[in-house]
């Protein structure tokens, strides 16, 4: 009787932490939003000045990492807000991909312009901390979701 009780405790935990866990991208049916190229090359040029002006490297544009920032807006759009889900597998697909050893990402949310996103991060210590990082490669996704709200993910690895 005493192992039947252990055994549904047991069966009765697993279903509970399976029923918690994050739903893969994989998994879950997220529309495409469209992405702004303008807003995303003006931000990239704003990052890149910033770096330079300090004595920092300028950071390559790496299509891989802009594969994996535009899905993460996908994702942030569906989901309508910010967040860092699913980061650990972002970089672990890019580090796979490009041989990255170190992976770091910025998310933004509602700044009408590149500068006022630029601005945003620059005023957070932590986001700050990583566009002035040892980096040599990044790619920005701006997207738009049905209101009107722009979406920002910036990954960098080197």
């Amino acid at each position: 009787m005493k192992l039947k009780l252990k055994y549904a405790y047991l069966v009765c935990f697993v279903l509970a932490l399976v029923s918690c866990s994050t739903e893969p991208y994989e998994s879950t049916e997220i529309p495409k939003a469209e992405n702004d190229v303008a807003l995303e090359q003006e931000l990239l040029g704003i990052v890149n000045d910033h770096r330079i002006a300090l004595g920092y490297s300028y950071l390559e544009y790496s299509a891989v990492a802009h594969e994996y920032a535009n899905t993460h807006n996908d994702y942030m759009i569906a989901r309508g807000g910010i967040s860092h889900d699913n980061f650990s597998a972002r970089a672990s697909n890019i580090a796979s991909e490009v041989s990255a050893e170190f992976v770091a990402e910025n998310v933004a949310k509602d700044y009408p312009t590149a500068a006022a996103a630029f601005q945003g991060w620059l005023e957070s210590s932590n986001h700050k901390k990583t566009m002035e990082g040892d980096f040599t490669h990044t790619a920005v996704s701006v997207k738009k979701d049905a209101d009107g709200t722009y979406y920002y993910t910036q990954l960098f690895f080197r």
